[in-house]
């Protein structure tokens, strides 16, 4: 008997519809080997928080000022970190894009025996409110958040408005800003992105 394929598709459809990390390659001089096409909605996100209120089409498939300065850094580091073994417990950070969808981009340097001129730059784009759902159980833990408190951060991550988590959580929107208020005394914050990275860091 055939079995049926009809299974996977539900995740497959999933797995289309959550963006995924974004991949960016580049050589020493800067210039673009390979980019997934994630990394390309992301930069596409990135440029738009970066040219906010500006002419957007200059920034056109134009690498994101926070992305070519975090290759800047790579760089610099490829001059101390010559072998890949001082890559393996080293990267270098950044949160960029629009603070309600903040975007992580993490990068790494590929030495080269030729020297730093052949090395390769690697820097992987991921939202945060992907990786923070991960880790909202643990923040549950550490700040002492109620179940409800956990669902308005997991909306949060999602960039939501206070409307759109009152009408999921089927609740006024005086209640969620004040939700927002104890987990932001709770978490130490004062904003909703800072909420995001101390759950991210939890």
């Amino acid at each position: 008997m055939n079995e049926s394929s009809s299974p996977v598709e539900p995740t497959d459809t999933l797995a289309d519809q959550r963006v995924g990390s974004g991949i960016v390659v580049l050589s020493a001089s800067m210039q673009l080997l390979h980019m997934n096409h994630q990394a390309s909605e992301l930069s596409k996100q990135i440029n738009a928080s970066e040219h906010a209120g500006g002419n957007l089409k200059s920034a056109h498939g134009v690498l994101p000022t926070a992305l070519t300065e975090l290759c800047g850094e790579i760089i610099k580091a490829l001059h101390v970190r010559t072998e890949a073994k001082d890559w393996e417990q080293f990267e270098i950070k950044r949160v960029a894009g629009n603070p309600e969808k903040p975007i992580l981009l993490r990068g790494f340097g590929l030495p080269d025996r030729g020297g730093v001129q052949y090395a390769r730059l690697v820097v992987t784009l991921e939202e945060l409110a992907r990786r923070q759902q991960l880790n909202t159980d643990q923040a549950k833990e550490k700040f002492q958040l109620t179940n409800r408190e956990q669902s308005v951060i997991e909306h949060l991550a999602k960039g939501w408005t206070n409307k759109e988590i009152a009408n999921a959580l089927l609740i006024t929107e005086q209640t969620v800003k004040e939700h927002i208020k104890h987990i932001m005394r709770k978490t130490n914050s004062t904003t909703r992105t800072g909420i995001l990275v101390h759950i991210f860091n939890s």
